[in-house]
């Protein structure tokens, strides 16, 4: 299949609804086991649509997906913008296929995925960087990181490298949403005042609602014009977009049963009508 990017998304409604569509597909991916990592498609689908269509340029830019977990939203942000067959995302987390449930070196649409978590930042600092070196002053590299990995000493030793060199064409965008494998982030170790954090090592950051299309993409606009590295750290929610999830739903790794799949899938078609 000759697959070619979709043109890009300027409206903050495109975004949103594209976002959806991103939800959409998860929802597909994971109800084929009925269980997996939804949440963090739910929490990363407008963060993952700004990145596709409005900023990533498949031709000379770098996506880096640090937590590997995250890799179901890119796989249906790429499938959405025309970077990956969708005929694939039937293939996920099956055995033998390259579109596994954590992602790895095989993973397709994107640049880098890691297994232990903390390392995206500091391999996306070294695209920046060599990018820098030969001269390549035009391209970029967007990395997703997770605000459970700000916890990782490693994280901050890239951002206190990113910023002693100043590497301009580097943005991180945090998917701050309050949870991990243990529980909620705020529960397990204070990150607090992430924003202040990243100022301190030298960075543009800005901290915005994640889940706001229209906000986002301004952070991501001023991101890019940044004269140092840039972080937008976005506020989101494991379970937005599908109010049919249950209140006790566990956003790292959510069960979905055959019915509850159905009005998953109905809820987001409906929407996307």
């Amino acid at each position: 299949m000759d697959l070619k990017p979709e043109s890009p998304v300027e409206s903050s409604t495109e975004l949103a609804e594209l976002a959806d569509r991103i939800r959409l597909r998860a929802v597909r991916m994971v109800a084929m086991h009925g269980l997996g990592y939804l949440g963090q498609a739910l929490s990363s689908a407008e963060i993952l649509a700004t990145v596709y269509r409005r900023v990533y340029r498949p031709d000379a830019d770098r996506i880096v997906i640090s937590p590997g977990h995250y890799v179901i939203g890119a796989f249906a942000a790429a499938a959405e913008s025309g970077l990956l067959d969708p005929a694939a995302l039937a293939t996920y987390g099956h055995d033998g296929s390259r579109l596994e449930a954590i992602g790895t070196e095989r993973s397709p649409s994107v640049d880098l995925t890691c297994g232990s978590l903390g390392q995206g930042l500091s391999a996306a600092v070294g695209f920046a960087l060599s990018d820098r070196l030969r001269g390549r002053a035009d391209a970029r590299t967007v990395v997703l990181v997770s605000d459970g990995e700000l916890e990782e000493g490693q994280v901050w030793e890239a951002a206190m490298f990113a910023g002693h060199h100043r590497l301009d064409r580097l943005v991180a965008l945090v998917d701050a949403n309050n949870s991990q494998v243990d529980g909620p982030v705020a529960e397990i170790t204070t990150i607090e005042p992430i924003a202040d954090k990243w100022r301190a090592f030298g960075w543009h950051a800005q901290d915005v609602d994640g889940h706001d299309t229209g906000a986002l993409a301004a952070a991501v606009d001023a991101a890019l014009e940044a004269d140092r590295p840039a972080v937008v750290i976005a506020r989101t929610s494991t379970t937005t977009g599908l109010d049919c999830l249950p209140d006790n739903t566990d956003g790292h790794f959510v069960k979905l049963p055959p019915e509850l799949a159905e009005r998953a899938t109905a809820e987001l078609e409906a929407r996307l009508a």
